[in-house]
């Protein structure tokens, strides 16, 4: 039997093309989860909240950052990972108006502040461990001078604080209408191959069907 072509149109289009494999929703959402955990662990407690947060601050940090460990290694060696960086062809789609790849030049935008701050807050947070006890070490404050430490906090906060307003960004548009084909290849990993020849270049995006 031969393989159905959704590079052409079709008038009756009824098959669905592969967005995000079931490895890389999980990851999504295991992410999600955590930065709202930390953010709520980090933020309710100034507001008035009081409850024992420290210690799921820091286990969920953790689990943060084993899984963007485990992301960087999977774009790395079996992702494309030149695809989320912006190159000439988007920067002409933005002038042009012609149809992206898989991501749009704002998705590769947005990706990358998302990218910059995530690891900010994870590099601060794994040196601010040096400050709690945990099973595998006991605290030892001394490694940064005062003002070292103040810098670390700092870029913490900033990281923290900005990330509160990149997550209402992302929230916002996966709730638009118009971008709800996104948000439903998030949840089941596909999207209709109508939604894909209206919005993406078959050219620089070689979407597989999904099975």
């Amino acid at each position: 039997m031969s393989t159905p072509d959704i590079t052409r149109p079709d008038p009756a289009p009824t098959g669905r093309v592969l967005r995000h494999k079931l490895i890389d929703r999980i990851y999504h959402w295991l992410m999600a989860l955590s930065v709202l955990i930390l953010m709520a662990t980090a933020f309710l407690p100034i507001l008035g909240w009081k409850f024992e947060w420290l210690d799921l601050h820091w286990i969920t940090g953790v689990v943060l950052t084993l899984a963007v460990l485990f992301h960087i290694i999977r774009a790395v060696c079996w992702q494309d990972i030149w695809a989320m960086f912006l190159g000439g062809q988007d920067l002409r789609d933005i002038t042009g108006g012609g149809k992206p790849g898989k991501y749009t030049p704002a998705q590769k935008l947005y990706h990358l502040g998302v990218s910059l701050l995530i690891l900010a807050a994870i590099g601060t947070g794994l040196l601010m461990l040096l400050k709690i006890d945990t099973p595998w070490w006991r605290r030892d404050p001394y490694w940064f001078s005062d003002t070292q430490w103040g810098v670390i906090y700092a870029i913490h906060g900033f990281g923290a604080m900005a990330l509160i307003t990149m997550v209402m960004i992302h929230i916002y548009f996966a709730l638009r209408p118009d971008e709800w084909r996104l948000t439903r290849s998030m949840f089941r990993g596909w999207m209709t191959s109508k939604e894909y020849l209206d919005h993406h270049d078959p050219k620089r995006w070689k979407a597989k069907e999904d099975a």
